[in-house]
């Protein structure tokens, strides 16, 4: 799926079809508005499209799998219709949703808690469809936040051997390599000074977890460490695209290639 990945970054912009997204609040939830939407990305560069029904925001309500596919079923129609040549992507931890999406065409699915539900893990192991799998930290059934802000010196050594846990569940369960995308996972349960050593760990990620630098995917758009490493922590998230774009660069100065992101430019 991410053969055709080469020095050219690859920009999935980001579709949220929920009405309490930290960054859009709800602007496309609308069949409607969600197809403007995706138009501008593609329009602004975006190579492939992220769909999202379900927030995974700090403090957001679960949502049924019932509720989430019926948030993505008449967008994900119109987009085959109105724009074939763009893959899909699927932001989505329930398996059900997740194989109505590999019914309706889509290419790749995007889970946040990184393939860790064993029907997730099945579904991603008999198919042949693209798998970005990140690291994240859960409470029970609830993802773990601690306060950002907290002052408590952090390295990125936990948050490494989490992303190297997500890496081989994927590779035990027979999962080709040349399918799956890691993500780092910023902000879903590290605090800023994690995230701020996970960014400075960048140059070394790659060796780490011995996985090739191309196949990694930065989701860091509009996150609140960047506002954080700015210096400005109240930043609303509309306001931080300029960052976002920033830290890309940065990235891409590493040769990191793919970024999931609201904004392109």
């Amino acid at each position: 799926m991410w053969a055709e990945l080469t020095s050219k970054p690859l920009f999935i912009g980001i579709l949220n079809l929920t009405p309490d997204s930290f960054s859009d609040g709800g602007r496309f939830l609308a069949p409607e508005a969600a197809l403007a939407q995706a138009h501008a990305l593609v329009a602004a560069g975006a190579g492939m499209l992220d769909l999202g029904a379900e927030s995974t925001r700090p403090g957001a309500a679960p949502v049924s799998a019932a509720m989430e596919w019926a948030r993505l079923e008449p967008v994900l129609a119109v987009l085959g219709e109105q724009l074939p040549a763009i893959p899909l992507s699927l932001d989505t931890r329930h398996a059900d949703v997740a194989s109505r999406g590999l019914s309706a065409g889509v290419a790749v699915l995007n889970d946040v808690t990184g393939f860790s539900d064993p029907s997730m893990l099945e579904l991603a192991r008999s198919r042949t469809c693209g798998l970005i799998a990140m690291r994240s930290r859960r409470k029970g059934a609830d993802f773990h936040m601690p306060p950002y802000d907290d002052p408590a010196p952090r390295d990125a050594e936990a948050a490494i051997r989490e992303l190297c846990v997500v890496r081989d569940r994927l590779l035990d369960a027979g999962i080709a390599r040349d399918r799956v995308l890691l993500d780092p996972g910023f902000g879903f349960g590290t605090t800023f000074l994690e995230d701020l050593a996970l960014w400075q760990t960048l140059p070394r990620l790659p060796e780490a977890l011995a996985w090739p630098l191309e196949r990694f995917c930065l989701g860091i758009s509009r996150k609140r460490f960047l506002a954080a490493r700015a210096g400005t922590p109240s930043l609303p998230p509309g306001q931080r695209d300029r960052l976002t774009s920033e830290a890309h660069a940065e990235a891409r100065q590493l040769d990191y290639r793919v970024f999931r992101t609201h904004a392109i430019g």
